[in-house]
């Protein structure tokens, strides 16, 4: 028997999880010396609250979990039994993996016969978001693990993310973007533009000034990168901005007729890294 998991840094909530029967692992948050574990801490997450405390001049950091964290996550499944299938963001973004690679290493010491298989969807908040939907409608159809898998070897990569960041202090404090001092400039006003590589990172692949500019480079890429949208899920991602997530939408209907776009608001540890005011776009693509 499989157990399924999956991170919040996919901008899964519980009952998301939930309906797909997987289980959630809870990627901190820390702002002071208060560290938050997102649906641990909180049930709900007010997503407007925490915005407006980042507007006000925080800039929350966020942490891997330890080693000793994922044995408690993993151990009484494997002791009852069962393997262990975890979609996952991308394991290129942080040590929290190799945490994780240690657990795994003592565990199986201890339980040789379990199996570990997992998909690392090689991005992060969105992008994440839709594969784990996509392999969460493959399970409910009867889909085996190792089938999904192996779809993912080579699908994980037909999957794209581009998005803008509204301020440029909160992904030049994290340090996490590639290319982002290039984007820095002296200009006010100036929106990166970053997407998820095959490698899995974070990168800066240009600048726009103003939002409007930054958002029809977004419908550009959509264009360009897009493989059959239309009959595939596609993702409006935002840090809090409702209104820029719908003036976007507007924009790609108005170009792409009847496309079903999904909104979904990123999770907070994300969050930190990106600030309020962002805006993004997940679909399935010709390639990253």
């Amino acid at each position: 028997m499989w157990t399924y998991f999956t991170d919040t840094d996919c901008d899964v909530t519980p009952a998301l999880a939930a309906g797909y029967g997987f289980k959630l692992i809870s990627m901190p948050y820390s702002v002071d010396a208060s560290t938050t574990y997102p649906y641990v801490d909180f049930k709900e997450f007010d997503s407007h609250s925490f915005y407006d405390m980042l507007r006000s001049g925080v800039l929350p950091s966020t942490s891997a979990i330890s080693e000793q964290q994922y044995i408690d996550y993993f151990e009484p499944e494997f002791a009852a039994g069962n393997d262990i299938f975890y979609v996952h963001f991308s394991a290129a973004m942080t040590m929290t993996f190799g945490n994780m690679a240690s657990a795994l290493a003592s565990l199986k010491e201890k339980y040789p016969e379990r199996k570990f298989l997992e998909v690392d969807t090689k991005g992060i908040t969105i992008v994440s978001y839709l594969i784990f939907r996509e392999i969460g409608d493959m399970l409910k159809s009867g889909r085996s693990v190792e089938e999904i898998v192996e779809w993912s070897r080579t699908e994980v990569d037909r999957y794209s993310q581009y998005f803008f960041a509204d301020d440029l202090k909160f992904f030049k404090r994290s340090g996490r973007v590639g290319g982002i001092a290039a984007t820095m400039g002296g200009l006010i006003g100036i929106r990166p533009i970053i997407h998820m590589s095959a490698e899995g990172k974070m990168e800066s692949i240009g600048k726009e000034k103003g939002r409007i500019n930054a958002m029809e480079r977004l419908v550009s890429y959509v264009e360009e990168f897009g493989d059959d949208i239309r009959n595939h899920r596609f993702i409006i991602g935002h840090t809090d901005a409702p209104e820029l997530a719908s003036e976007l939408s507007g924009m790609l209907k108005e170009k792409f007729r009847e496309l079903e776009i999904e909104f979904v608001v990123t999770n907070p540890t994300a969050g930190s890294h990106c600030g309020p005011n962002g805006v993004g776009v997940a679909f399935h693509s010709i390639h990253r």
